[in-house]
């Protein structure tokens, strides 16, 4: 490293016990995805970002949307563990996926099951601004956009048709918002259809 910068590096050892498991092998057909909002680009596609900012030429200091780009790509990541925990106390979490690297098309596929695929409604929840800009800016289709990012949604779960509302109702109680952004259905081919995504 050059002479005044350093890197940080950490990580974290969780244990669970075997009775509160949750690894997707309950999810069945019919049941419900609830993605849980964002607050930003959280910690992936970077590279990406820091090209568009260069080849853009915005000043990180320049006002978007209310704050300065700076503000905007450094927006804390949201975590979730609170509002999940608080949800396991109500409802039965069949599968739960983070939406990281490797975006949707990556992270829910993981907690299915064979035979299962997720289908996502993506006009249910608002993609957020910054996404648009990093879309026009760079020139990147919308497929390739969910092949990246979080597009807004930075965590998914898997629950019952019957439990959508007190999930909803839960988790918005936790200063969490979230929608119901889709199905499970049987495909053996596909693991994930984004629906208006070309």
């Amino acid at each position: 490293y050059h002479e005044g910068e350093y890197d940080i590096a950490g990580f974290a050892v969780g244990a669970v016990e075997k009775e509160d498991y949750i690894d997707g092998s309950n999810v069945e057909e019919g049941q419900a995805i609830i993605g849980l909002a964002s607050s930003g680009i959280h910690s992936n596609g970077y590279s990406l970002v820091r090209k568009m900012i260069k080849e853009s030429g915005v000043q990180l200091y320049d006002q978007f949307k209310g704050q300065t780009f700076l503000e905007t790509f450094l927006a804390p990541t949201k975590l979730y563990v609170k509002p999940i925990l608080e949800l396991k106390k109500h409802i039965d979490i069949k599968a739960m996926s983070h939406i990281t690297g490797g975006g949707f098309y990556e992270n829910i596929p993981r907690a299915l099951p064979k035979g299962l695929s997720a289908k996502i409604d993506t006009q249910s929840f608002p993609t957020l601004e910054v996404f648009n800009w990093l879309q026009k800016q760079g020139n990147i289709s919308t497929n390739e956009m969910y092949n990246i990012f979080n597009m807004g949604i930075g965590y998914t779960i898997i629950v019952d048709k019957k439990d959508v509302q007190t999930t909803l109702t839960t988790l918005r109680a936790m200063d969490t918002t979230a929608y119901e952004i889709g199905e499970i259905i049987k495909d053996d081919d596909t693991p994930i259809h984004l629906l208006e995504v070309e």
